[in-house]
């Protein structure tokens, strides 16, 4: 049995954004470094402008909680890419 198999609660949410990609990016460090023993995350790029997270938990509290870190950092990437095209942020990209 795999791990996936063994988590009872899944949450599936897919952003449509013209800065898809650059939101994928900016999340996929925390994706290699993610070590949860009650949740598990994955992101991809279905096409160029949707995103997609599919988050595993073992219980509610653990998807709670996945959730929360997951959704907040989506939220801020792509609060940081309007920031940088409004002026409000200099970037060397």
């Amino acid at each position: 049995m795999t791990k996936h198999q063994t988590m009872r609660h899944v949450a599936l949410f897919r952003f449509r954004s013209g800065s898809a990609g650059h939101i994928y990016r900016s999340i996929e460090p925390e994706l290699a470094d993610e070590s949860h023993s009650r949740s598990k995350a994955e992101c991809w790029l279905e096409t160029p402008d949707i995103l997609v997270l599919r988050v595993y938990a073992a219980d509610i509290p653990a998807l709670r909680a996945s959730l929360n870190l997951w959704l907040r950092l989506v939220s801020i990437a792509e609060d940081m890419k309007e920031l940088i095209k409004s002026g409000g942020i200099t970037t060397y990209e």
